[in-house]
């Protein structure tokens, strides 16, 4: 078996692929390797990777349809594991048209290279996000919502995935599943979420910028409440022209002020804060429905915040010892 990872080198990706090797599957990963963040730290990851037996990379774009396919018809990959797009919201209002190729281009190179694999592939897994939901009143939110008010332009690019997703699965037999991820956190996670961007500023004396002053919430879920249900969807092989989307999340939002005291408490030091409004393209909560995964894949939420923050701070200072 051989399952192609897209987005090998960024944070879900890491954790992803190694799960894969842990079970002997042989991976194949890709990632452009770009700089929206340190490509220091996806440069260690992928080090980590290249360690392993099993893996093997190729560095490319995705938004190349024709290299992308070009690699999957040699690779013959069983499973396609698509995590690989530009993230972050705020970032979209200033760089709309990386969005556009990485998120559409992109993901359309890799539903052409699966509608080549035919029945040769038996799952694609894709990306979504809890974005897709917009601003709303009512909670949790569930995959039946209406979701045609998306909050920025990733938002939007990421309903497109699921709108051409569904298509392709309609149009072409690909037995497609999209994953709705609710604030992923934890160790080699992402430098532009506000966690990681709340220990830097502490660390290096600097206060915090707390938007909204802070009347917000977020459906933390810790990196390993992730893969695992993402491994058990991987694993299945839905009939021909099936396509699913879950959410994924904690299901217990937490206060933004709160986070951070749990921060505080991880790091062993206090933030000073700068209270400012709301950012353009972002929402006030996110709360995940999780019903629909605990039926089909059995899913619960095993690390509580504190815990979850607790192990990122550990390997945080141990990162920032060694870039220093």
């Amino acid at each position: 078996m051989t399952t192609l990872v897209t987005g090998a080198a960024g944070f879900v990706g890491f954790h992803a692929v190694n799960a894969l090797l842990d079970q002997g599957v042989d991976v194949v990963g890709i990632d452009n390797l770009n700089a929206y963040y340190d490509p220091a730290l996806k440069q260690a990851r992928l080090a980590h990777l290249q360690a392993r037996p099993g893996f093997s990379f190729e560095k490319l774009e995705l938004a190349d349809h024709e290299a992308v396919l070009a690699l999957v018809e040699r690779v013959r990959p069983d499973r396609i594991l698509h995590l690989g797009a530009q993230a972050g919201v705020r970032y979209s209002i200033d760089q709309p048209f990386a969005y556009a190729n990485s998120n559409l281009h992109g993901h359309l190179s890799v539903l052409e290279a699966a509608r080549h694999l035919g029945d040769d592939l038996k799952h694609l897994v894709y990306a979504s996000s809890s974005s897709v939901y917009g601003e709303r009143s009512s909670v949790p939110f569930r995959e039946d919502d209406v979701t045609m008010r998306p909050a920025s332009l990733y938002a939007a690019t990421k309903l497109a995935d699921e709108l051409m997703s569904s298509a392709y699965a309609s149009l072409y037999g690909t037995a497609a599943t999209g994953l709705r991820f609710f604030t992923v956190y934890g160790p080699w996670g992402r430098p532009d979420m506000a966690y990681w961007l709340f220990s830097d500023a502490m660390f290096e004396g600097r206060p915090i910028k707390v938007f909204n002053g802070g009347e917000m919430e977020r459906d933390f879920t810790y990196i390993d409440d992730i893969i695992a249900p993402l491994l058990r969807i991987l694993d299945d092989s839905p009939p021909r022209g099936h396509h699913e989307v879950y959410n994924i999340g904690g299901s217990s939002p937490v206060k933004l002020m709160d986070m951070i005291s749990s921060l505080e408490g991880a790091l062993g030091m206090a933030a000073e804060k700068i209270m400012l409004p709301m950012q353009a393209g972002d929402v006030t909560r996110t709360y995940a429905d999780t019903s629909k995964l605990e039926r089909d894949y059995g899913f619960e939420q095993t690390v509580r915040l504190d815990e979850g923050l607790a192990r990122f701070a550990d390997w945080y200072r141990d990162w920032r010892n060694r870039e220093a």
